[in-house]
């Protein structure tokens, strides 16, 4: 059980693997969603890898990262000291102090805060909206995660430029509609394109989100993988994603 002094009057504390793994989340404000779980699920470390998370919110990507893979070391970089702070506490919580680390601090400021070429892997679940597009949250929470207030993809794959060492890897998910543009700033930022998979609502629906895997300095070879679809008919999940909710909620596969 959680030490009850770490949970604040406005958060709850989501358990998943059957309570094995417990995320303090704001009962109103950002919460994490399907697009952080299907990252998480994306990446493939190595064991003894060294993982960052840019933009990690409140760090459910690194503690699903860590917990899915008990030889792998996590920093998580989170610009809203609150929800660092708060993820500091999920830290806590799941005794991963000596395997995560979650740090206060911009992505555009990563060379003042992360040392150069340090890392194996980074990974990002960027804001998705320019600025001036849509309806702006009113919430600083949810406007600074879902809008490019203090940050855009090209901010976040400049400081994984910066902290990769060579070879290393980036994955993040992106809106389709966007693509091109992550792509082509990835390849800007000398992170090929190796992996890619599109992510779809459902059979015969366009494509919403892509999972992209790039290496830094790596050479033109892309495997395009079969896409995911969240639904297979009416509003039930995919069998895909139905075993992920069966391992999020029971035990881990």
């Amino acid at each position: 059980m959680a030490e009850t002094s770490l949970i604040r009057e406005d958060e709850t504390l989501e358990s998943l693997y059957g309570g094995r793994l417990q995320i303090l989340q704001k009962k109103k404000g950002y919460r994490y969603t399907i697009d952080s779980v299907l990252l998480a699920h994306f990446v493939e470390p190595n064991k003894g890898e060294r993982i960052l998370e840019l933009g990690a919110g409140s760090g459910v990507i690194s503690l699903l990262l860590a917990f899915r893979n008990p030889g792998v070391r996590v920093t998580g970089l989170e610009l809203q000291s609150e929800l660092a702070e708060m993820a500091g506490r999920s830290i806590s919580i799941n005794g991963l102090e000596d395997r995560v680390n979650m740090i206060p601090g911009d992505v555009r400021n990563a060379a003042e805060l992360l040392e150069a070429r340090s890392q194996d892997v980074v990974v990002f679940n960027p804001p998705y909206r320019k600025m001036g597009s849509g309806k702006l949250n009113p919430g600083r929470e949810k406007a600074l995660a879902r809008h490019e207030i203090a940050g855009s993809v090209t901010d976040f794959l400049r400081a994984a430029s910066y902290a990769l060492e060579p070879g290393g890897r980036v994955c993040l998910i992106y809106p389709c509609s966007r693509m091109v543009e992550a792509i082509h700033r990835m390849r800007v930022e000398k992170m090929e394109p190796k992996r890619l998979r599109m992510v779809h609502s459902r059979p015969g629906s366009r494509g919403d989100f892509i999972l992209v895997e790039g290496m830094k300095g790596g050479g033109e070879e892309l495997a395009v993988l079969p896409p995911l679809f969240v639904y297979q008919e009416g509003e039930k999940y995919s069998e895909e994603l139905e075993a992920l909710f069966r391992n999020l909620s029971g035990a881990a596969g």
